[in-house]
């Protein structure tokens, strides 16, 4: 290790908290305004170590019997040999030392989208959140037209956005390097976007062709369209691990999914969210081949034994169960 040498004061997840330049040994840290690097930490002693050159030539630590010690490894030591990578522990604050000659690694492929944030994005998401709101209440509208109910439903979905959002916003800002505010709003307003727009495709779809499918498992594509969103959001926070959050979210998404199956089957005896199409739109979107009256009418029939056939099981199992019971009152 080459003069001169570099102090790095570490925070608990390993980030440089404080960098100071020596050009020598020896280097005497602790609490005292005598020492050459002052220790801002209660449990440090007055003169806490110093770290020297051994006979070598190397640098060492060497603790000077200050009461909580010298932590290295785990271990209480009297003196640890650094060697660039050793952090040790003085009190709660971790230091390593460092020369000139030090080689760093070789620098990470940016992957923080610079130009996926700023207020571009934010206008962006808050103009999507809020077009969700509004087209999600006129959908569900069967009332005459009044603009305040839609400006609050609209204000509404807008404070939910921004509070969810700088949730993951401060997320970031605490476990990566920016807030990036805009790009999570923007996030969310992709998301409710996509489900707002798989709703409405799926309704479409389901009616024109046939395809009942699309809405009796709807909910599983939102779940989809949930987890999603989050890995975006996780990914924003730690661009550096796509794979990892990838891996979890489709845990989750199975998760989620079973567990809305296994809801409707114990709830209504079916895996499907709905019976049958809850959804009517105009016959013009029909697109599937029309049934004559005469297939509706032997559809019809054949549902009618079915139901007849059903009624008589039915009775007879209740008159058994009656028998059975007047059996043993008897008895």
């Amino acid at each position: 290790m080459k003069a001169p040498y570099f102090i790095e004061l570490l925070g608990r997840g390993g980030d440089v908290l404080q960098r100071q330049r020596f050009d020598s040994l020896p280097i005497r840290l602790g609490r005292g305004y005598d020492n050459d690097v002052i220790l801002d930490d209660a449990h440090a002693g007055a003169h806490h170590a110093v770290i020297e050159a051994d006979d070598s030539g190397a640098p060492i630590l060497r603790d000077l019997g200050s009461r909580n010690g010298t932590i290295g490894n785990g271990k209480r030591l009297s003196s640890v040999a650094l060697d660039g990578d050793a952090v040790v522990r003085l009190g709660h604050t971790r230091v390593r030392l460092r020369g000139a000659d030090f080689a760093v690694a070789p620098e990470l492929a940016d992957t923080t989208m610079h130009s996926w944030e700023g207020a571009a994005p934010a206008l962006v998401g808050l103009l999507l959140i809020g077009l969700f709101s509004g087209l999600e209440n006129w959908l569900a509208d069967i009332d005459a037209f009044q603009p305040i109910r839609y400006l609050l439903v609209v204000a509404s979905g807008l404070g939910v956005g921004l509070a969810w959002s700088g949730g993951w916003a401060l997320a970031n800002r605490l476990f990566g390097t920016h807030a990036r505010l805009g790009r999570h709003l923007f996030i969310l307003g992709m998301g409710l976007f996509a489900a707002g727009a798989w709703r409405v495709l799926s309704d479409v779809l389901a009616f024109a062709w046939s395809a009942e499918w699309l809405t009796r498992y709807g909910n599983v594509a939102t779940i989809a369209l949930v987890c999603g969103m989050l890995f975006f959001h996780l990914w924003t926070i730690k661009p550096h691990y796509p794979r990892r959050f990838a891996v979890s979210c489709g845990v989750l998404l199975l998760a989620g999914a079973g567990l809305n199956l296994m809801t409707n089957v114990q709830s209504t005896g079916r895996a499907a969210d709905e019976l049958y199409m809850s959804v009517l739109l105009p016959p013009a979107l029909r697109q599937s081949p029309d049934h004559s009256v005469a297939d509706f009418m032997a559809g019809a029939t054949r549902l009618k034994a079915d139901v007849d056939a059903a009624r008589v099981r039915t009775d007879k199992e209740d008159d058994e169960d009656e028998g059975e019971d007047g059996d043993g009152g008897g008895e």
